[in-house]
């Protein structure tokens, strides 16, 4: 089993992102905004849903390789960390998703 991590991912995106477009596909979606690597994720996560759907286990883990890696694209683009979103999933870890959701509109 590989040891490989968000963070591993998270700091490959940044360097790429950081290299000449003609060079990076990643540095290509940044220099193309945030529009346009929304897009991307969305046709991603479309892909990954179909998959799922279909029962496809290999196409889904594929398709789910490719999610991650544009949502953290646009996470970069953000400047949002993956830090920063693992710190929002254990804030509502303390209480059950249901619990969670019903105290939303409340605050």
């Amino acid at each position: 089993m590989s040891g490989f991590t968000l963070a591993d991912l998270e700091a490959i995106v940044a360097a790429r992102a950081a290299a000449d477009p003609a060079q990076s596909y990643t540095a290509k979606l940044r220099a193309g905004g945030m529009e346009r690597a929304g897009k991307k994720l969305g046709e991603e996560a479309v892909e990954a849903v179909i998959a799922a759907i279909k029962g496809d286990v290999a196409e889904l883990t594929k398709e789910s390789a490719d999610v991650l890696y544009h949502l953290l694209v646009v996470l970069h683009i953000a400047g949002i960390g993956v830090k920063d979103v693992l710190d929002e999933l254990e804030r509502r870890t303390v209480q059950s998703g249901l619990e969670e959701k019903a105290n939303r509109g409340k605050n």
